[in-house]
């Protein structure tokens, strides 16, 4: 199976790491990953707020290089992949301003034509690979890994369509299968703060302390999430939440494919998981026994 894969500005440098992973977890599973060429920025959520139709705009012309190819486009990112299909969606539903972005897009001689499919990568594994090809492909099992599943609050909703808003369980059927205990997990789609953590950072440190405190209160081994933002905000501001909340915080906080890459047999340098801030060696040694 072929896809468009939009990485984004996020997996392109700071989270490279969740690129290296989702690559090779689709390329395991006899899925290609094809990037899209000339990509750009995806418009951003702050972007939109302050020029919607730029903001459109720049997100449509992905769409438009993405028709071309005929292929779902597969983004990772959870803001890319939600300003991708809310781009979608508006265009779809108001004829006017899809007029309006297309007279944009002629500037750089494009149009779109509303028929890419925008999937993010958890969809994709779960529901066009499925988990029966996931299980015979790993090489390893999770050995009874303690995860909290973090979905944060973006790629479930409004209405995404391929898994529950308010009680998300694909990642949960994913880890089971392979081996991993999922927790009770009250937070896993609670907003950690977003970009609050750089204008109000008092809200989003509080916000990211509960949801710590819930996977540490349940006996987590790591939370385990598929946002590059949400991902920096649990771990990065770990020190800050401790010194803030005289707490002694020190949870892991992986993406969800470099788990699963521990399951098809790929080390830690491989999947990125040697860069993370907190010590996260261990898990190889969970892993394989």
């Amino acid at each position: 199976m072929d896809y468009t894969y939009y990485p984004g500005c996020s997996l392109e440098s700071a989270h490279s790491s969740y690129s290296d992973s989702v690559k090779k977890v689709f390329n395991h599973l006899d899925c290609n990953l094809i990037e899209l060429e000339d990509w750009n920025c995806c418009g951003a959520t702050a972007y939109m707020s302050v020029k919607e139709t730029v903001g459109f705009a720049i997100s449509a012309r992905n769409l438009a290089l993405a028709e071309k190819h005929k292929r779902d486009l597969v983004a990772p990112c959870s803001s890319c992949y939600t300003i991708l299909a809310k781009t979608n969606r508006y265009l779809k539903e108001l004829p006017e301003f899809h007029q309006t972005i297309n007279e944009c897009l002629k500037e750089a001689n494009l149009t779109y034509n509303l028929s890419v499919n925008i999937r993010h990568p958890l969809d994709v594994l779960m529901n066009d690979i499925g988990i029966e090809k996931i299980k015979q492909k790993a090489k390893h099992n999770l050995n009874g890994l303690k995860i909290a599943n973090y979905y944060g609050c973006q790629i479930v909703r409004p209405e995404r369509g391929f898994d529950d808003r308010e009680e998300p369980m694909l990642m949960d059927d994913l880890f089971e299968a392979l081996g991993g205990v999922n927790i009770y997990f009250p937070f896993k789609v609670k907003c950690c703060g977003g970009m609050l953590m750089t204008t109000y950072e008092d809200v989003a440190i509080k916000l990211s302390k509960e949801i710590i405190a819930s996977a540490v209160e349940n006996r987590a081994d790591c939370v385990v999430t598929t946002c590059p933002l949400c991902q920096m905000n649990l771990e990065a501001y770990q020190d800050v939440i401790n010194k803030e909340y005289k707490t002694n915080y020190n949870m892991p906080i992986l993406f969800f494919t470099q788990i699963m890459g521990l399951a098809f047999g790929f080390n830690n340098k491989e999947l990125g998981i040697d860069k993370l801030l907190i010590d996260s060696e261990k898990f190889s040694d969970l892993v394989i026994k």
